[in-house]
């Protein structure tokens, strides 16, 4: 695989429908789950001192020396899961407005942490990228999932978390590359 083909965007990619998933998100408390960070730190996202917190929850990163399980043809025939590097690097790019704006950002994905630090390193992320690997916070939220080539994956949705609540939710996330302008401009509104 190319690198080129991990930050691209396809003209012709499906559009996500919103299914629903997501509506019962808003104003839920944040479980006290302990998430593994890129930066070999542990991640609690209810902790009330932490301010307003931004994560958004993606399906798959690719590396560029190794298909994406299924292969990129199906992959890309999937509403809404192509996109997780061109999303990861426009909130590398946004950081620092983000920050600005009173919040710290991470990503989360189910991937292990040993697979999501090659892209957080390869990509020169600002922010940790958090492991839900074995579903804990999926779980107790019910965040909306799919099911591809054998694994579980995090359908893309971006939370907004205040005060260890759930303040608002972006579902479906479309396209992925945009996804950090208009948390800012929510931010901001």
């Amino acid at each position: 695989m190319r690198l080129d083909d991990l930050l691209s965007l396809p003209a012709d990619l499906p559009v996500p429908l919103d299914d629903g998933a997501c509506d019962h998100l808003v104003g839920r408390s944040v479980p006290p789950i302990s998430l593994p960070a890129t930066d070999g730190s542990t991640v609690r996202l209810d902790a009330p001192d932490a301010g307003r917190t931004v994560v958004f929850a993606y399906p798959l990163t690719g590396r560029p020396d190794a298909e994406f399980p299924g292969g990129l043809a199906a992959w890309d025939t999937i509403p809404g899961a192509r996109g997780c590097t061109p999303q990861a690097c426009a909130y590398r790019d946004r950081h620092a407005e983000l920050v600005a704006s009173g919040v710290r950002v991470f990503g989360l994905s189910t991937q292990d942490p040993a697979y999501q630090l090659e892209m957080a390193e390869r990509l020169d992320l600002p922010f940790p990228i958090l492991s839900d690997e074995r579903l804990e916070l999926q779980r107790a939220l019910g965040s909306p999932t799919f099911e591809h080539a054998g694994l579980t994956l995090f359908k893309r949705h971006t939370l907004v978390i205040r005060d260890a609540r759930i303040e608002h939710v972006f579902y479906p996330v479309f396209p992925s590359d945009r996804d950090a302008e208009q948390v800012l401009a929510w931010l901001r509104g």
